[in-house]
């Protein structure tokens, strides 16, 4: 038996697939997974869309944790700016490392391809809200990103393992080199312009102690605060840390509960940063892949007894303002 399909099975045919989902007025909501991820329509992004498309945009957020707008073509980054000041308080590109302007951090594979599953910025205590992602240039294959919800890993754990994770912190760092492992296997070693990125990236160190599994500030949900940005967890020892991790991991990780996108040029994607990890896929070689992401300002996180997340090290408030409660 052969099964003829009239183009490829793509991330794209399958959101377009989809019926749209009931409750939206003025955006069109189709699903991209079961679990996390949802293709908008209806949006021109930049700084004149309407308050009531803003609105539905952030509870389509809040509902799929990542949300993907195709074909905005004309979007360079002042239009990315502006649509991103709409949803939050657009923070400065980075901690550490130097962006392009006041708000856009290249994501350029002439300076790295990490494989490593993440939540952006965790090694500051005012981690951000959400991140906005553009396509600026990609290869002719692969780039993919990959999105995990942070929500559900937490729903599927064992009631013995919430109990132990509830009452858990670990400790985030700039300073842990979660690709070393793979630079060590790397024929010919570092690339200088990674390794000056790289440099650039722990000039300044930052720690900070966060609870394992934070109150989401917008919709009260539980979810598990990890990613490779974590040197270990507190009270454990290193081995006992690294075991802990990576069974936490794994429950992120089961591919029921990821998305993966393929990028087409003028792609967005917008996830919140609070409830996913995600993990950019080293799969196209040496061709270049850039990406340009603008992150908005978020909350200190709040364990689950209402305790705050705490520094460590080093002072991030030239990198963002406190969010709003709630916002």
């Amino acid at each position: 038996m052969t099964i003829q399909l009239d183009r490829p099975l793509t991330t794209e045919t399958i959101a377009t697939q989809a019926e749209p989902e009931p409750g939206y007025a003025t955006i069109e909501v189709r699903k991209v997974g079961a679990h996390l991820g949802a293709q908008i329509g209806g949006v021109v992004i930049g700084g004149d869309v309407p308050p009531e498309q803003v609105a539905e945009i952030k509870r389509a957020l809040a509902a799929h944790k990542v949300i993907f707008l195709r074909d905005q073509h004309d979007a360079g980054d002042a239009e990315q700016r502006a649509f991103a000041g709409l949803l939050g308080t657009v923070t400065k590109p980075h901690p550490t490392v130097a962006g392009d302007g006041e708000a856009i951090l290249p994501i350029d594979s002439d300076t790295g391809k990490a494989n490593s599953w993440h939540t952006d910025v965790t090694f500051v205590d005012r981690i951000p809200s959400a991140s906005l992602l553009r396509a600026v240039e990609l290869p002719p294959y692969g780039g993919t990103t990959v999105w995990a919800n942070t929500t559900r890993a937490y729903e599927s754990l064992h009631p013995a393992l919430k109990a132990l994770v509830d009452r858990l912190w670990a400790v985030h760092s700039n300073l842990y080199d979660y690709a070393a492992e793979r630079d060590e296997k790397r024929i010919g070693g570092i690339d200088v312009k990674e390794q000056a990125y790289r440099d650039e990236f722990g000039h300044l160190e930052y720690e900070t102690e966060h609870p394992v599994v934070r109150i989401h500030p917008v919709t009260g949900e539980r979810t598990l605060l990890l990613g490779h940005f974590i040197r270990h967890f507190v009270g454990l020892s290193g081995r006992d840390s690294s075991d802990l991790f990576q069974l936490l991991q794994r429950h992120v990780t089961r591919l029921d509960n990821t998305v993966r996108w393929s990028w087409r040029l003028g792609d967005l994607a917008v996830w919140d940063n609070q409830a996913t990890q995600h993990y950019a896929v080293d799969d196209y070689d040496d061709q270049h892949r850039r990406l340009h992401r603008i992150t908005l300002a978020g909350e200190v996180p709040v364990s689950v007894d209402g305790v705050r997340s705490s520094v460590r090290k080093g002072d991030a408030t030239h990198f963002s303002p406190l969010a709003a409660v709630g916002a």
